[in-house]
């Protein structure tokens, strides 16, 4: 039987409705400024949706703050029958001590196969990152993981904790990380390797990790971390705006020498690679017989004459 899809975009009418016989919901209430208030509101309500298996909950620029989001995620810790969960909470100024409070409370739905996770432009630092850290590590049923914590102050200690999360979900097939307009430098980067080891399942990896001040040494940990990637069908790495050079354009090579993959993507706009960098990738992607989509985008700093 095809269970249908309820949607709400009025807090009200969702406060009416049948709790109880919610199984899959999508609520849009984006731009409604509900605030503190209203999420708090929403919170109570959903802790009876105690049936949901599917939830999707949109809140973008709704100033609901550190205790808005935190309502919502003791609510949330009370759907354990949640299997797949998207929360869209951009803009939300939550800082540290909502991103904290979310994730300590969403360390109880350990059911989730599918978890998607939209933080952007939310103030939130290396403490943030590690309380959310502290729930992904737990989702190890997950399947699909998809973050995006992109405008933030997240640093490299942030990055590293939730690396390290990353790679308890050893049954990932699609991971998406996006922390582009972060500072992880070159250290954030070194966990991946561990998420890659561990999670031998993954096919389809995606990682937007631009403005993040990462220079060569980055590049290389990066490329180390992929070379042994042997399931992967598909990878989409975007690095625009760092400090790459000839040196971390080498080791990126590396990554390209996974023979699986069909698709790639790999993006290195305003780096400073120069001509050397572009030939290393060159060769290395001369070995990719199986690949039937390429895009490579190398727009420098620096001219490189072809």
């Amino acid at each position: 039987m095809i269970q249908q899809i309820k949607y709400y975009n009025n807090l009200e009418e969702f406060q009416n409705s049948s709790l109880k016989s919610h199984q899959f919901l999508d609520i849009d209430m984006s731009g409604n400024q509900i605030g503190a208030i209203g999420a708090s509101q929403l919170g109570f309500a959903l802790e009876n949706c105690t049936n949901l298996s599917n939830l999707s909950l949109r809140l973008r620029g709704n100033q609901i703050g550190a205790i808005g989001v935190q309502g919502l995620g003791s609510a949330l810790a009370n759907c354990t029958n949640l299997s797949n969960l998207t929360l869209i909470i951009d803009c939300n100024q939550i800082g540290d001590e909502g991103a904290s409070g979310l994730g300590s409370a969403l360390a109880n739905c350990t059911n989730l196969s599918s978890f998607t996770l939209r933080l952007g432009d939310n103030q939130i630092g290396n403490e943030g990152a590690q309380g959310l850290a502290f729930a992904i590590a737990k989702f190890i049923n997950l399947s699909n993981l998809a973050l995006y914590l992109d405008f933030n102050q997240i640093g490299a200690i942030g990055a590293s904790s939730l690396i390290s999360a990353i790679a308890n979900c050893t049954n990932l097939q699609n991971l998406i990380l996006e922390l582009y307009f972060n500072q992880i430098g070159d250290e954030g980067t070194l966990g991946l390797r561990s998420v890659l080891a561990n999670c031998a399942n993954l096919l389809n990896l995606t990682l937007y990790l631009s403005c993040n001040q990462i220079g060569d040494k980055g590049a290389q940990n990066l490329g180390s971390a992929l070379a042994n990637c042997s399931n992967l069908s598909s990878l989409t790495l975007i690095l625009d705006d760092n400090q790459i050079g000839a040196i971390g354009a080498s080791g990126l090579s590396f990554a390209t020498n996974c023979s699986n993959f069909s698709n790639l993507t790999l993006s290195l706009n305003n780096n400073q690679i120069g001509e050397e960098g572009a030939q290393g990738l060159g060769t290395a992607l001369a070995n990719c017989t199986n690949l039937s989509t390429l895009t490579l985008k190398l727009q420098q700093k620096q001219f490189i004459s072809l």
